[in-house]
């Protein structure tokens, strides 16, 4: 809309400088075609300034854009979930390691935001916020195995769970945790030294978290 009204402003300026060149010149200089370089020159002026004109808008369009990507960081939460489990095929004893070490959930339910790498078995959080973690731990099938894992911050145990296979090999616990986290902090269930988890198909050893709202 914009660029048909400064078009047709244009059209009538150089049409009413055509005209003032009629009145002005002499009939010899209407025959020698100056008025023709006059409106000519009129026309490439014309075209030069709507080229300046749509290229502005496309500056005005980019920064609109720019403006609404900013607007929903700012002013929206930021969506972060994922679940896992240990095992993508097969089953198996992980551990004992000599020492505490991250478990490695592989087979990845959901990570909306990437905030969680199977590869390392870390959460990060992307933004300052109140986090919900859940994770579960399955005793293996061998007698007499101990099985520890915590969920862990940045290095720090908040809650574990435990079980010390006797007469019952086949026990299962889980735990579960609110807390704050600065954006850049870590959270990982950790097993401990010299302990073992089992798991199969059946997904018993799962790794959950979510952001409640932002800080």
């Amino acid at each position: 809309m914009m660029q048909t009204v400064v078009l047709l402003l244009l059209i009538s300026c150089a049409v009413n400088g055509a005209q003032d060149n009629l009145n002005e010149a002499k009939p010899a200089q209407c025959c020698d075609g100056s008025v023709s370089m006059a409106v000519g020159a009129l026309t490439e002026k014309v075209a030069n300034l709507m080229d300046k004109l749509t290229q502005v808008e496309t500056k005005l369009d980019q920064t609109e854009t720019e403006l609404t990507q900013l607007k929903s960081i700012t002013l929206g939460t930021p969506k972060v979930a994922f679940s896992a489990s240990l095992y993508e095929t097969g089953s198996g004893n992980t551990g004992p390691f000599n020492t505490a070490t991250p478990l490695k959930y592989k087979n990845v339910f959901s990570n909306f935001g990437s905030n969680y790498n199977p590869a390392t078995g870390i959460f990060t959080a992307p933004t300052k916020g109140m986090y919900f973690f859940r994770f579960s731990m399955f005793n293996n099938l061998e007698e007499h195995s101990n099985s520890i894992v915590s969920l862990t911050k940045n290095g720090q145990r908040v809650v574990s769970v435990s079980d010390t296979s006797r007469s019952d090999n086949r026990d299962m616990g889980s735990n579960a945790a609110v807390f704050p986290l600065e954006a850049g902090d870590n959270v990982y269930v950790e097993l401990a030294a010299n302990r073992l988890v089992y798991d199969d198909t059946m997904n018993y050893n799962t790794f959950t978290g979510f952001l409640l709202f932002t800080l």
